[in-house]
């Protein structure tokens, strides 16, 4: 079986890598993370997965390499990492009594076959009202500053909630594991099994 590399730095995506049981390396792609003109936002992640993985692909020429993206969309704008505490907390306080829909691309990349599988997972959060008071307790108790939409559902951001829908909740983390596995298995590999399957 050819092995697996995760193209990110993010410990809570690799975190979600674990929970298939298989032996992977990480590494950190460098790319640009522009948006295109005129670009959508589930365009913009499966583009973004895509190049996070392929730019791994000179270090890693026989490997399946996973990647993966997210955004936020509220309002009709695209929300990424806040970075700082004050843009986190303009973040939040936009999505106070509204819907937000999180848009996760993730494409595994066959290096030595240079083909790409790719696939997109939409998942929405309706959060409660929230007072400044909370939202300030709230980041500084998480500093969720490298997370898209200025939260970790994994965390204390489940108490900013009113409820989630979606099909994959482990989109919302960021590796949207039901459509990873799919993947894996059009790559011939069955996360279930200790090999390669072979239909």
């Amino acid at each position: 079986m050819k092995p697996l590399v995760l193209a990110s730095s993010s410990p809570f995506r690799k975190e979600l890598l674990e929970r298939l049981q298989r032996p992977f390396i990480t590494a950190t792609p460098d790319i640009d993370e522009s948006a295109l003109e005129g670009e959508t936002a589930p365009e913009l992640v499966q583009r973004l997965a895509q190049r996070k993985a392929a730019a791994l692909a000179p270090r890693f020429p026989h490997h399946l390499i996973i990647g993966s993206d997210q955004v936020a969309v509220a309002n009709g704008h695209i929300l990424g990492k806040p970075h700082t505490e004050e843009n986190a907390y303009l973040q939040l306080k936009q999505f106070s009594g509204q819907k937000v829909t999180f848009h996760t691309g993730v494409s595994v990349y066959d290096s030595a076959l240079e083909k790409y599988h790719t696939s997109l997972a939409n998942y929405a959060v309706y959060f409660r009202q929230l007072s400044d008071e909370d939202i300030w307790a709230y980041i500084r108790a998480e500093q969720p500053l490298q997370c898209a939409g200025s939260f970790k559902s994994e965390g204390l951001g489940i108490c900013l909630f009113e409820r989630m829908e979606g099909d994959d909740p482990t989109s919302l983390i960021g590796l949207p594991l039901i459509q990873l596995c799919t993947l894996l298995r059009d790559c011939g590999v069955n996360p279930l099994l200790s090999h390669e399957s072979r239909s």
